[in-house]
């Protein structure tokens, strides 16, 4: 017998003698692949004694203060040791307590796994939450948007590509026929009718890359991810962007007014310290709501200028004034006061001076007393109406663990906390299993119950992106009968039994298009994604995930500034699957399937077609295994040495009679060391 031992916050509980504490893990389910984030969670029994009563504070006693007592809506750390070895760190959280004869009996937990507590810790905030340098933040306007159209996307975190969300885009070298320039992007300096064509610079949104939301969400949330996969030198992860793209139609109209968030917050007092100042533009309340029986937002304007106000919780809107002239106060009877990072937006159309704005908290701790904080901005709050393109206002409305959970899914990675770090280490698969140790259980299974099963669960096993409804993916879709960038893996058609798996991200993804000199039928350098759907109507689907490549060649584009104004450009950003244009070059791209490369097109006997598939790179080496005919589940029990158990990962491999296997599943009972193993031939 192992003995086993609970701490919980350094404090170490009492365990009933006969309890059974079993703990399932797995990295990669053959029966499950898409499920990302996995680790162990178990529930278990504490006796009520004194001890236990003590570090729960007696929590069934309903008449305990409130303050003082436990609070069993937040998980607390936890450890796990065996024979006085630390085993596992993780949370627990208190489910409730048994009663008999109205005293108490036992206290039921859950252990949580420290990935299983990444999803919980995220909960349900969306991208908007996080918190980004105000280096994000730009201006939006036709200078801005024209200078980082011409940025560098290997050294500029925030920059615009050629994305169009209602401009079909054209090339025309021919100048006689004015009634065909508005989409043109063709530059002459010929005067004609309607001499003004190109790429409307209102078109086009800034984007971000990818990595500044991921470390974003380590800052916003305490965490740590390895620089295994998230890292600078990692080019089809670093330069991967997000399109800011949240609502359909251009920025002004998708935001409604111009809108800037309320910065600049002093404390001018302070008799709570459950509310502070996160950042100059971020309330946080850290307290019980309980106890802030009024809470306001006061705004005084100088001037009667039309204006709005958002509030917004965690990036979510709590409560909006709609259109108003004069002084406005947001109450407790407009929205209950919580937990979170508030944030507010004052939106106009025109600029206009505040002579005042203030946050005032009032609360009440014990008794009748009441305390307050205070909160000013410093000076006279300006407004502008030079619109301020902020990163929190327009990236897309999508949920922190959804993000994570497609860029998991896109790469086919894995993630485990590091025992000796805390770190969250993230690798591919691939990378993952390559780095495992081997361990000859041969000796410690129990020959008597073993068995051999048919490991495959599927027939087929599809890989797509969410959204793949834009334009040109659909006249893919009706022309080759398939998904653009969706592949399909099968044993070669051989019917097999099974369901069909589907595994799928909760990104967009564009098919681009290389524009034709429809004058002489020539390719142009230009390459361009447009994000309408198949009724050519702007839309705004999912999160688009793209490459943005740099483009400088003698082919000039025709930059709109406004109506009457047009400029040359020769560097500028086009829109790419890959990190590449030419396939000839290596380098990953974001289809699933090996699609006919855009840029080269189906003419190009050499550059027609990208090899480096997300599934060739990330998925083949375990899929192909999964569906070798010499692919078996072996189930075996054994009694794992302490040695063993404290220190295999799921990267390690098992060694029985000779034959290696990689570890499927593995629980394991932590008293008596009773091990149930799921194993997979070790084909790869």
């Amino acid at each position: 017998m192992q003995k086993l031992q609970l701490y919980i916050e350094g404090e170490r509980v009492h365990l009933f003698e006969d309890e059974t504490v079993s703990i399932t893990q797995t990295i990669q389910n053959i029966k499950d692949i898409d499920k990302v984030f996995t680790d162990f969670s178990k529930t278990f029994t504490l006796p009520a004694s004194k001890k236990n009563n003590k570090i729960f504070k007696h929590y069934y006693n309903f008449n305990i203060d409130i303050d003082s007592g436990f609070d069993g809506r937040i998980k607390k750390s936890a450890t796990i040791e065996l024979n006085s070895i630390p085993f596992r760190q993780g949370k627990i959280k208190l489910e409730g307590v048994n009663l008999k004869n109205n005293k108490p009996s036992a206290y039921r937990i859950t252990f949580f796994g420290n990935t299983v507590v990444l999803k919980d810790l995220f909960g349900e905030d969306s991208l908007s939450a996080l918190v980004f340098a105000d280096s994000n933040n730009k201006v939006y306007s036709p200078s801005s948007i024209q200078n980082a159209l011409q940025l560098d996307p290997k050294t500029n975190d925030v920059i615009a590509s050629l994305i169009t969300h209602t401009q079909r885009l054209f090339y025309d070298s021919s100048t006689g026929d004015s009634s065909k320039t508005a989409g043109n992007v063709f530059y002459h300096t010929q005067s004609s009718a309607n001499p003004f064509h190109g790429v409307k610079w209102s078109d086009l949104k800034y984007a971000i890359r990818l990595d500044v939301i991921i470390k974003a969400i380590e800052t916003r949330y305490g965490i740590v991810f390895s620089n295994d996969f998230f890292v600078n030198t990692n080019a089809p992860y670093y330069d991967l962007f997000i399109w800011l793209h949240r609502k359909k139609g251009n920025v002004e109209s998708a935001s409604g007014f111009n809108a800037s968030i309320i910065n600049g917050w002093v404390a001018t007092s302070l008799g709570d310290t459950d509310t502070k100042m996160a950042s100059s533009s971020v309330l946080r309340v850290e307290g019980n709501p309980l106890k802030y029986p009024s809470y306001s937002l006061a705004l005084s304007p100088n001037v009667s200028t039309a204006y709005s106000v958002s509030l917004q919780l965690n990036g979510i809107e709590v409560y909006n004034t709609g259109t108003v002239s004069n002084n406005v106060t947001i109450n407790q009877s407009d929205f209950n006061i919580a937990q979170g990072d508030y944030t507010a937006f004052i939106s106009s159309n025109a600029d206009i001076a505040f002579s005042s704005i203030e946050w005032d908290i009032n609360y009440r701790p014990t008794g009748a007393q009441f305390f307050s904080n205070t909160y000013t901005t410093t000076g006279t709050y300006q407004h502008s109406n030079v619109f301020n393109f902020n990163i929190n206002q327009q990236i897309p409305e999508m949920k922190v663990i959804d993000l994570l959970t497609s860029v998991f899914k896109t790469f086919n990675l894995t993630a485990f906390v590091d025992k000796n770090t805390n770190e969250i280490t993230v690798k591919t698969l691939n990378s993952f299993y390559s780095g495992g140790n081997s361990y000859d259980i041969t000796k410690n299974i129990d020959s008597d119950s073993s068995s051999v099963d048919v490991a495959l669960p599927y027939r087929e096993i599809n890989f797509e992106h969410g959204d793949t409804k834009t334009l040109l993916a659909k006249q893919h879709e009706q022309l080759f009968g398939k998904g653009w960038g969706k592949t399909e893996f099968t044993n070669n058609g051989e019917k097999l039994d099974g369901s069909i798996y589907n595994v799928k991200t909760g990104f967009s993804q564009l098919k681009n298009e290389r524009l034709i000199d429809v004058n002489g039928a020539n390719n142009t350098d230009i390459q361009y994604g447009f994000f309408v759907d198949d009724n050519q109507e702007s839309y705004y689907g999912m999160p688009l995930l793209f490459y943005p490549v740099r483009q400088t060649s003698s082919t000039q584009i025709s930059f709109l500034t406004n109506d009457t104004t047009k400029v040359p450009l020769t560097t500028y950003n086009v829109s790419s699957n890959s990190v590449s244009l030419s396939s000839s070059v290596s380098g990953a791209n974001i289809n699933f399937h090996a699609e006919t490369n855009e840029y080269g097109g189906l003419e190009d006997p050499v550059d027609n077609g990208f090899t480096d598939s997300l599934f060739e790179v990330y998925y083949r080496n375990y899929i192909t295994s999964v569906f070798n005919p010499a692919n078996r589940l072996t189930k075996v029990t054994a009694y794992l040495p302490l040695r063993i158990f404290l220190n295999y990962t799921l990267a390690d491999r098992f060694v029985i009679s000779g034959n290696s296997y990689k570890i499927n599943s593995i629980t394991t009972n932590l008293q008596t060391g009773k091990s149930e193993i799921e194993l997979l031939n070790d084909l790869w």
